[in-house]
Order: structure tokens, then sequence, then C-alpha cells
């Protein structure tokens, strides 16, 4: 019989893992209509050098209604949706398509660089490629032996 040893905190990273799954795949289906309330849905990837979101925000109009930061592991996707050439108020019966502003906060999977981040926006889709940090940090150490 193999004895393992005991860590009291090893279930606690498949805890946190589940509650983000369902705070940001099975939570929202509950809760969201077809507005999504400012709150743009994001698919997010990665292949073997990057990361990559994808995110539906139709009605942007140009680069400065979208602000994108990395900050600690986190991408902060933020901004604006100005439907200038509309119809007027008094003349509107039903408007369901959004307008004002948006935000989406999304833990990475990995490290991703500041450097070298590419983002995209065409029909409708904001694409965002962050290559991944190397983990290259493993440093062999020698051991003198007297």
């Amino acid at each position: 019989m193999s004895l393992i040893p005991y860590e009291p905190f090893r279930h606690l990273e498949n805890v946190r893992r589940e509650l983000d799954r369902f705070f940001t795949t099975d939570f929202p289906t509950f809760w969201t209509s077809s507005q999504d309330f400012g709150t743009p849905r994001i698919d997010i990837h990665e292949t073997e050098n990057e990361i990559v979101a994808t995110c539906d925000i139709p009605g942007l109009e140009k680069k400065e209604d979208v602000n994108i930061e990395i900050d600690n592991n986190m991408l902060h996707i933020n901004g604006t949706i100005n439907r200038v050439n509309e119809v007027k108020k008094e003349n509107m019966h039903r408007q369901e398509r959004f307008v004002g502003r948006f935000q989406r906060t999304v833990t990475l999977p990995s490290h991703v660089s500041q450097d070298g981040v590419k983002a995209t926006y065409k029909n409708g889709v904001l694409e965002i490629h962050m290559p991944k940090l190397q983990a290259d940090n493993k440093k062999r150490i020698d051991v003198d032996f007297h």
C-alpha cells in the first residue's frame, strides 16, 4: 500500500477552476438576454505560441471606441458603442441593439507578453493575438560535492 502525502490545499485549485468555468460559461446563460447588457461574449483559445481572444462587439466605428489592456494575466476590454447616424428617439418603436459602454475582463490561461500583441476588428469581431511568455525560466543548479 502506497502512502500519499496530505496536502490540505490541493483541491482549492480545482474549486477555483470550476468556479471560473461556471461564472464565465454556465452562469451568463441564465441571466443574459440578447442584449448582453454591455458584456460582450468572448472566446479564448491557445496555440503553441499565443493566446487568441475573439470577441463579438458589433457597432464599433473607430479605434478610439475600444480600449484593450493586459495587466497581471488579465485581459481588459472596454469601450463605447455610439450609433450616431441612427433614427431619432421619438421615431423609434423598438430598440434592441446595444448602445453605450461595454466592458469585459477575463483571466488568461497562461502568461502573455505585452510586446507583440496585435488586435484586429472586422465585421463586428475583435480578435486579439497575444504571444505567450516562454517558460525558459528554469535554471539547473549544480551541486558541489566534497
